[in-house]
């Protein structure tokens, strides 16, 4: 089966006439971490956009239109990831923009797009408000970590935990909301550290000791990619990770796989990944992705799996001509509830929702 999606990089898509048999290509900046702390989920992230977009073309595009999709590397500095969207917007080449990326590089894009194109971003984030046209279809950390928290806390009468995590807005918006999440179950946050992308590996002895001396009994991980991986490992050399019950707001499957597994029966993700496989929704997407993209692709994660989502949900909003950034949100959740889903509006000022199932 040929892949019927269009991926091109963004100095053919400034150059380039969008033209296809005698149509304009309807054209999204996809901004997926190709390198940088997040780059191994980044295959996975590019064939769920690319399943997504083989659907909407051969579904009849958008409005006739076929869908193409502008690689940007999200992995870069949130500065460089914004100036190319900003000269891609500058110049025409981009109707509406997906990403599944850092919080810090969101932040970033948005200064940049809002008001000017929709722009979906799916992972979870940090909470608060957006700009005009941002929609965020991932989860707060309050609505990420409460149950899985007070569950954990009640299971393994948890009574002290730490918080290790990277160094930008996300973790510091979740170590926020975990402290007050610990003291309502009855916990306490007895050690913090935030560590900086591409640090955790010169790091990792005086957290490990950090630990030990704390006396934590539970430990929430909001490093990233690679340097989750790298933490993971050294917890087993040290043999940590028996002592610890470990709990991850960004652990999916790619990381899993690269941490070589685990056994300990105390390591839980607070994504919505493994369990989920054996839905019928993740197994039917699953098998269409293999027969599309073969046999040794890689497992489409959570986040393949949100942007897979946000690809669709931004294509059926153009289909409806509803891509106006002023209302956008209320066109997304139009458009949710007709198809018959459930949605939660997660904005203090409005500017965000959560698809549940």
């Amino acid at each position: 089966m040929s892949v019927e999606a269009i991926l091109i990089d963004p100095l053919e898509a400034l150059h380039s006439v969008r033209e296809e048999r005698g149509e304009t290509a309807f054209r999204v900046g996809l901004v997926v971490p190709q390198s940088g702390p997040l780059g191994l989920t980044g295959p996975s992230a590019l064939d769920g956009a690319l399943l997504a977009g083989h659907e909407v073309n051969t579904g009849g595009g958008v409005l006739g239109r076929p869908l193409e999709l502008v690689l940007v590397d999200g992995g870069a500095t949130p500065e460089r990831v914004a100036g190319e969207v900003r000269a891609l917007l500058d110049a025409g080449a981009l109707d509406a923009l997906a990403g599944c990326h850092t919080s810090d590089v969101h932040r970033a894009v948005e200064a940049v797009a809002a008001g000017r194109a929709a722009y979906v971003f799916t992972p979870p984030h940090e909470g608060g408000s957006r700009l005009p046209g941002v929609l965020c279809t991932g989860v707060d950390p309050s609505s990420q970590l409460g149950v899985a928290m007070e569950e954990l806390t009640v299971r393994h009468k948890l009574r002290r935990w730490a918080l290790i995590g990277n160094d930008y807005i996300w973790p510091r918006s979740v170590h926020g909301a975990a402290a007050a999440l610990a003291a309502r179950s009855g916990a306490r946050v007895v050690l913090e550290r935030r560590i900086p992308f591409g640090a955790v590996e010169g790091a990792v002895e005086p957290l490990l000791d950090a630990l030990r001396t704390a006396r934590a009994d539970a430990l929430l991980l909001s490093l990233i990619g690679r340097d989750l991986v790298h933490f993971n490992r050294a917890l087993r050399r040290s043999g940590l990770d028996r002592r610890l019950v470990r709990l991850s707001g960004a652990l999916e499957e790619n990381g899993l796989l690269a941490l070589g597994g685990d056994d300990t029966g105390t390591l839980y993700a607070a994504m919505p990944s493994f369990a989920t496989l054996a839905e019928e929704r993740r197994q039917s997407l699953a098998e269409r992705h293999r027969a599309l993209c073969g046999p040794w692709a890689p497992v489409l994660d959570a986040y393949a799996v949100g942007l897979y989502d946000g690809l669709h949900l931004l294509a059926a909003l153009a289909a409806r001509r509803a891509l106006e950034p002023s209302g956008l949100l209320a066109a997304a959740g139009r458009l949710l509830h007709a198809e018959g889903h459930r949605v939660h509006l997660a904005r203090a000022e409005g500017l965000g929702f959560t698809v549940l199932p």
